[in-house]
């Protein structure tokens, strides 16, 4: 149960709630207040958490069932985007959109923690003069994102027209996006265990089918999670391009729906989590007596082995279909070279 008081917040621990104060604050605090559990940290560690008016800074503390502690939020600073001179690979743009292939490493739009670096800065900077304005304001319109460590394709529009038009089709799911994925073991269709779990179903074509809900995880807000009486309705179907002797796997994986970290939760639900997957891919490792120095290089994969490899969609104001593919970038390629020179890659 919470209440607002102003910039205060009070959060009261529910009956499950986790022994360790900083955990069970991320459990306990409201969705919508957006606090994740090193946010919460913070606070604590700054004196904004209280209970009955005394601080405590401890993240570690001991908290109980019923207890009811005051976080004090203060004013979010103000973030002016400036435009920043930033290199950007174009594979596309008009008077309305713009496709931009993302390096690994950028986030897509500017926040408290990140005001700077960011996609938007760079294209400010790259088309701030061409764009006609997105709800009054000339700034670039952000329809879908993909994580700071995915590489891969992603459009923008420029004009207002082409902002209602990009975020109708991403609506109604119309947009085509097909990722590539290193993963580790190869999913199979035949596989018992990933038939036996809930929401995995086999279609023609070796492809599988996982559909569940996603939410935020219950004690870390940083993650996703895969739900089933809640959270919003998400579809991925994979199939096998490449089998690393049934060490590791080249994924295709086709997003019917793009909530956050879709692909990373749902391949990992399936028990095949990504290389480098530091979030949801576990301690797996791979087997560095099959596969040699490739296991040594995708263990030591220094993120998320993803990339959004193409996409598809109707131009909003011309009306051609237009559809874009972007090559690996450079650490998956050598990691999938490697990968094929130990024997894989059937």
């Amino acid at each position: 149960m919470e209440d607002d008081e102003g910039d205060v917040i009070l959060v009261t621990l529910g009956q499950d709630a986790p022994v360790r104060l900083d955990k069970a604050l991320a459990a306990a605090v409201p969705e919508e207040a957006a606090l994740s559990r090193s946010r919460l940290m913070r606070m604590i560690a700054e004196g904004a958490v209280s209970r009955d008016g005394v601080a405590v800074t401890d993240p570690k503390a001991k908290a109980a069932a019923g207890e009811v502690y005051a976080l004090r939020l203060d004013p979010a600073a103000e973030v002016e985007t400036l435009a920043e001179d930033i290199p950007l690979s174009v594979i596309w743009e008009d008077g309305d959109l713009i496709v931009i292939n993302k390096p690994a490493g950028m986030v897509v739009h500017p926040a408290p923690g990140t005001p700077s670096g960011t996609l938007v800065n760079a294209l400010l900077a790259h088309c701030g003069d061409t764009l006609s304005g997105i709800g009054g304001e000339r700034r670039p319109g952000i329809v879908h994102r993909i994580d700071k460590d995915t590489t891969g394709l992603l459009v923008v529009a420029k004009s207002d027209r082409a902002h209602h038009g990009l975020a109708a089709q991403f609506e109604a799911h119309s947009v085509e996006r097909h990722y590539l994925a290193l993963v580790h073991g190869v999913p199979s269709a035949h596989d018992p265990r990933l038939r036996g779990l809930r929401g995995i179903t086999a279609e023609a074509g070796g492809i599988i089918r996982i559909a569940t809900g996603l939410a935020r995880h219950k004690t870390d807000r940083q993650r996703q999670a895969v739900v089933w009486d809640s959270g919003r309705h998400a579809v991925t179907r994979a199939r096998v391009i490449e089998d690393y002797r049934g060490a590791a796997a080249l994924v295709e994986c086709r997003l019917e729906t793009g909530r956050t970290h879709q692909i990373r939760v749902h391949m990992a639900y399936a028990g095949h989590g990504l290389m480098g997957d530091q979030t949801y891919g576990g301690k797996r490792r791979l087997p560095e007596k099959l596969l040699g120095e490739a296991a040594v290089a995708g263990n030591a994969f220094a993120r998320q082995a993803l990339h959004a490899a193409s996409l598809g969609f109707v131009h909003p104001v011309t009306g051609e279909s237009l559809r874009f593919e972007a090559p690996l970038p450079e650490d998956m390629a050598a990691l999938v070279a490697a990968l094929r020179a130990a024997g894989g890659g059937t």
